[in-house]
């Protein structure tokens, strides 16, 4: 047993490294689609919530923090940030066509509300047979199954109710024209200078 203890370590704070490096990528490509770091900073909001709530299930099932979970929890926060940029693309098309940075939130929220459910309760229900853990391997794979569901969750609530709050709060002073330097896109400043 005592000589699987380092290798254990340095694996758990690779998947560390891993889980930051992954969350750190994210955030910079957002910020290149999006041509704003704002809008970067509102999608990765959901992060925490993935967090907390893998954390939540690991604990209320009993559940100890392994290579499993870790890899669960990076899942998780894949599905969490899909969602999350479904949202926010819908409430900036909103609100760059003119609606008020609350309005367009609140409505990207009610109209993205079945895409965003049907794919975390899609994941979820798939998740389930292996977080109960059945068959020969099922207590190994378990807790992968636990951290997604635990962190879906979460970060489903998370994205439909703070998401928007955190969109309209950040983009409520925000231009409505185009951060692109692209001389050929109408809705940017650079277009007028060319022109």
């Amino acid at each position: 047993m005592r000589g699987q203890i380092a290798p254990m370590r340095e694996i758990l704070a690779g998947l560390r490294g891993g889980l930051l490096l992954a969350v750190v990528a994210i955030l910079l490509l957002l910020a290149a689609n999006y041509q704003s770091f704002r809008l970067a900073v509102v999608v990765v909001a959901t992060t925490p919530a993935v967090l907390a709530g893998v954390v939540i299930a690991l604990r209320a099932t009993g559940t100890t923090l392994n290579i499993q979970s870790f890899m669960g929890a990076i899942m998780a926060i894949g599905v969490a940030v899909a969602n999350a940029v479904l949202l926010v693309t819908f409430a900036e098309r909103s609100r760059r066509g003119g609606a008020s940075s609350t309005d367009a939130a609140r409505d990207a929220a009610r109209t993205r509300l079945r895409p965003i459910l049907m794919t975390s309760l899609a994941m979820i229900a798939g998740m389930l047979p292996m977080a109960l853990g059945f068959g020969e391997a099922g207590p190994q794979a378990a807790p992968l199954g636990r951290a997604v569901i635990g962190g879906l969750a979460l970060a489903t609530i998370a994205t439909l109710f703070v998401l928007p709050g955190v969109f309209a709060l950040v983009q409520s002073g925000a231009s409505r024209q185009s951060a692109s330097l692209d001389p050929d896109d109408a809705e940017t400043q650079a277009f007028a200078v060319a022109q």
